[in-house]
């Protein structure tokens, strides 16, 4: 490949980047974006905010504002902290910008001109005395199922149940206070399920080199099959389609894409943004946009949260062949979530750590370096993973300040006191240790010996001539970490990659303590001037293998030797060399003048890591939320839970959230709807052995009856599980007490 795109995930504008979505899908993206540059490399990495949608209207009602003072506020905040956490976009943009409204547009416009889209009339609440059409959030009621009187538009916090929201008992408009009409309105839906066959060929086409739980939830979505999704909805705020050719204007009036559409569309609009950009100052052609997008010679990856999965492996690689000559995303390295001292993160309960409050406690460069380096270290890149206050003391403390801080400071200020701020000069007896040293990496680089100890064996006497045991040994971490780490990055194993590094700097402490240059400087002069060349090279080689986790130390460090400075940051006019691989040589000229070094890592004492965990909010006394009331032990006793096995699951019919289950309880079967179909494809219920209520008042859901309700575990981030026994093959009927 030519050339890489890099995109994250578009933050939404309405709320701050806390900790959680930096190690999601920002710090990786960026560190895999500084390794490319550094490795020589063509890429541009794309982000920017996602503007649209109810919730940016919801926050703009909640704060007595705008839409565009909410986008405005936290576009500017987030923008702020990504620069100041060392994030190296190319360009980091807005989807309200006309580039991209026009770009939305143009995408409806074909797939509409193409047949994809369906139009469809349907019923809908309004609010009359407002004036408007509700979408979910706008509207509360009676669940139809529980009669929670404050269940959404078409779902129930309470029950977990889903339906359409006119089925809503008492409803209220949240706008007005009013009671909605139900009133008929247009939508125009993307058939999907056209697209059916092209994606599981193309899911399947990746599934040996993507990560296992993208490819499980792409595959889950496909198992239930893709169905007609709507594109559209009446709002004031987003991307109108009122003027776009071929679509009735009076039913287009009021008309918005959804936010889901137009958001990823803004992966494009950026890029022809960042393109006219470069234009104006001769370093690129506006129309360039389109070799990042439709040249093959690209490949595309799409660094996200695991929330986001679907829309960047089936729905947008569906946008794109619809509209064709694009590019799909080459690999989707979806990360799982971070969680916050062992519990999700939750900003209503002050369980949280927004990346602006960090930067704004920890102002300094070190401070920023350390906390890249902790998150990275604790990437969830196969399951949920957990962020201390304690471990980031500790990775700072024990591993960045006691391993690569203390190397670098200990060779630097060893070598600026006692050999008058240059590099060592060789004598004659080490004077052919730096062409051995070249020589040495080219054969490790030319030969097809895949085994370390094997190839690190089969170097002959005269090769490492110049060297002592210490010498061979060093040198041999040090290519073995560059060709081990730049492997990992390129399989998105950060956690592997930054480990392979850190342990070249342990074996660059090793060495120091090996040589001993404290004792040589008056036992063996030449000896000391040797160890300290060598330990110059692996002070710079380190700076360039840490930029992409801690750029600003590299920076520091680099800055040291008056060199140009290389961390994998954009520089259009100095396209880079393949400085990661140059790494594992010799590049430090002897008698180079060397600034006076400083401390590059500061300790993190206990009083403050103290200090931030009493920050954090308590779980046992939530003072935002009101105490649950306590019930007694004869109300428990009322309800009777059985066990029952599903004997069949099928879809209801024109409902994409509710299967109706047919279920064995021992003695009777009983039929129960539930909102589970988002989470379960129906076979894999049959056979399932599940708690259910069995005394429930039966209700009727989209006019079929449901006897009972079933039990299962939610998180707020949507994860839904059946409550089962631990046994499986036990017998249905049971009673649950």
């Amino acid at each position: 490949m030519n050339r890489t795109l890099i995109t994250s995930a578009l933050p939404y504008a309405n709320g701050y980047i806390h900790l959680g979505h930096c190690a999601g899908a920002y710090l990786p993206a960026d560190m895999y974006a500084r390794f490319l540059r550094l490795s020589g490399e063509d890429i541009i990495y794309v982000c920017g905010s996602d503007e649209h949608g109810v919730a940016i209207n919801i926050s703009a009602e909640k704060e007595n504002s705008t839409p565009k003072d909410i986008i405005d506020k936290y576009h500017s905040a987030n923008h702020s902290a990504f620069q100041k956490f060392g994030m190296s976009f190319d360009i980091y943009s807005r989807t309200s910008h006309d580039i991209h409204h026009d770009t939305a547009k143009e995408f409806f416009a074909d797939l509409l001109a193409k047949g994809y889209l369906l139009e469809k009339e349907e019923e809908q609440f309004y609010d009359n005395k407002a004036g408007m059409f509700l979408p979910d959030r706008y509207v509360e009621g009676e669940c139809p199922n529980c009669s929670y009187d404050k269940a959404r538009g078409d779902q129930c916090d309470k029950c977990g149940a889903y339906y359409n929201q006119i089925e809503l008992k008492n409803p209220k408009s949240i706008v007005s206070g009013d009671t909605p009409i139900v009133k008929k309105t247009t939508h125009w839906y993307m058939q999907f399920n056209k697209f059916q066959e092209f994606l599981e060929n193309y899911i399947e086409s990746h599934s040996k080199e993507w990560k296992d739980n993208v490819v499980q939830q792409s595959r889950s979505w496909l198992k239930q099959g893709l169905t007609e999704r709507a594109i559209t909805r009446d709002l004031s705020w987003g991307v109108k389609i009122d003027k776009i050719p071929g679509i009735d204007k009076d039913k287009a009036k009021g008309k918005v894409l959804y936010v889901w559409f137009d958001a990823v569309l803004g992966y494009i609009s950026m890029t022809k943004e960042l393109m006219n950009e470069l234009a104006t100052n001769g370093l690129a052609k506006k129309e360039d946009w389109k070799k990042w997008w439709q040249d093959e010679n690209t490949r595309y990856i799409a660094f996200i949260g695991k929330d986001n999965i679907v829309f960047h492996t089936l729905i947008f690689p569906a946008m794109l062949h619809a509209k064709g000559g694009y590019l799909l995303p080459d690999n989707v390295p979806a990360n799982e979530f971070l969680n916050l001292e062992g519990q999700k993160f939750s900003k209503s309960r002050n369980w949280s750590i927004d990346l602006k409050d960090f930067l704004k406690d920890f102002p300094e460069s070190h401070y920023i370096d350390a906390l890249r380096y902790a998150l990275a270290m604790s990437f969830p890149e196969t399951k949920d993973a957990d962020f201390t206050w304690k471990d980031f003391q500790a990775r700072n403390n024990n591993e960045l300040a006691a391993i690569f801080g203390n190397f670098v400071n200990r060779a630097m200020q060893f070598m600026f006191k006692n050999f008058n701020g240059k590099v060592p000069t060789l004598s004659e007896a080490y004077k052919f240790l730096p062409g051995d040293w070249n020589n040495l990496i080219d054969y490790f680089e030319s030969t097809e010996i895949k085994d370390y100890e094997e190839l690190f064996a089969s170097v002959t006497e005269k090769l490492k001539r110049n060297m002592n045991e210490n010498d061979f040994l060093l040198i041999c971490s040090l290519w073995k970490g560059v060709k081990e780490s730049s492997s990992a990055f390129r399989k998105f194993r950060f956690r592997d990659a930054v480990t392979e590094i850190m342990n070249v700097a342990r074996a660059a402490n090793k060495y120091f303590n090996d040589e001993a240059p404290w004792k040589s400087i008056n036992e063996n002069p030449e000896q000391c001037a040797k160890s300290l060349f060598v330990c110059v090279q692996l002070v710079h080689s380190l700076s360039i293998l840490f930029a992409p986790i801690t750029p600003f130390a590299s920076k520091r460090i680099q800055m040291l030797f008056d060199m140009p400075v290389l961390t994998g940051a954009v520089d259009y006019k100095n396209k880079e060399a393949n400085n990661w691989n140059f790494a594992a040589y010799p590049t430090i000229e002897e008698a180079t003048k060397v600034m006076q070094p400083s401390i590059i890592f500061n300790k993190v004492e206990d009083d403050v890591i103290k200090a931030q965990i009493e920050k954090l909010g308590s779980f046992e006394e939530e003072s935002a939320k009101p105490k649950e009331e306590y019930i007694s032990y004869e109300d428990v006793m009322k309800v009777k839970l059985r066990t029952a096995k599903v004997i069949h699951a099928e879809k209801v019919a024109k409902s994409k959230k509710l299967l109706k289950l047919q279920l064995d309880l021992g003695k009777e079967k009983r039929q129960i709807i539930a909102g589970v179909a988002e989470h379960y494809a129906p076979e894999e219920l049959i056979g399932k052995t599940i708690v259910v209520v069995a005394n429930l008042q039966p209700a009727k859901l989209r006019g079929e009856e449901s006897q009972g309700m079933m039990l299962a575990a939610s998180t707020d981030d949507g994860k839904l599980c059946f409550v089962t026994p631990e046994k499986q093959d036990f017998p249905a009927g049971a009673e649950v007490r």
